[in-house]
């Protein structure tokens, strides 16, 4: 018999987004949040104060999610488009108001993405007191890796973070020098926010940030974690 729900959609319902997981099957997502300016040194070579003051976040459509090591198109409507080197943290069981204390309870898993930026875009918001949205939100602007499960790999609290392009290191710092470590940003989040499981929240990116053109590969990693790879056309 056919569900009844199904068929009152007046249109097609959209394809659930997935996350391939390492060694088999698929995370489902439900949200992308970014923090924001999360590493001091990126902090200081964007302009802004590196005081640990408390974490901002943006978002992403899910659908933005890049994935399989699949190319990126380069972004209509801009001339800058930069690279951001991220660890990506994946809510396995949601909450309100998380302690600190039990926030790793809560994570399912682990990969590695890049929250590609329109910088120019972004800037002319950013001067205008505007949403960033186009600036960050754009199609493909969010490259993954596989997802790693926790209960594998355990949760990271230190290790490389690196990001080369067409084979030169751009980005390297340590995830141990995230302003807000993984605790407390879940804890904030859920603050903010009911965190439901399937959301994924990328950690914001170390320095070294720069601009990409057509025809560069750009490969990450996070020891311990995992890698990506993918090339602008």
């Amino acid at each position: 018999m056919t569900d009844p729900a199904i068929t009152d959609y007046v249109i097609p319902p959209p394809a659930i987004v997935a996350v391939p997981v390492a060694g088999g099957g698929s995370f489902p997502v439900r949200r992308v949040f970014c923090v924001g300016r999360n590493y001091a040194e990126h902090t200081r070579e964007m302009g802004g104060d590196p005081n640990r003051e408390p974490p901002f976040f943006f978002m992403k459509p899910a659908d933005a999610l890049l994935t399989g090591n699949a190319d990126m198109p380069y972004p209509p409507a801009s001339e800058d488009l930069h690279h951001e080197m991220e660890l990506v943290v994946a809510i396995g069981t949601g909450g309100v108001d998380i302690p600190e204390a039990s926030a790793l309870d809560h994570v399912w898993g682990y990969a590695v993405g890049l929250d590609m930026t329109r910088r120019d875009v972004q800037n002319v918001a950013r001067k205008a007191g505007r949403p960033w949205d186009m600036g960050k939100g754009f199609d493909h602007s969010a490259p993954i890796g596989d997802i790693f499960p926790a209960a594998k790999i355990g949760h990271p609290e230190a290790g490389t973070i690196e990001l080369r392009v067409n084979g030169a290191v751009r980005q390297t710092s340590d995830i141990s020098k995230m302003i807000w470590n993984i605790p407390e940003t879940v804890s904030y989040l859920s603050r903010l926010v009911a965190l439901a499981p399937g959301d994924l929240i990328f950690t914001g990116t170390p320095e070294g940030v720069n601009a990409v053109v057509r025809g560069d590969l750009l490969e990450g990693s996070v020891a311990g974690v995992g890698s990506l790879r993918t090339r602008i056309v």
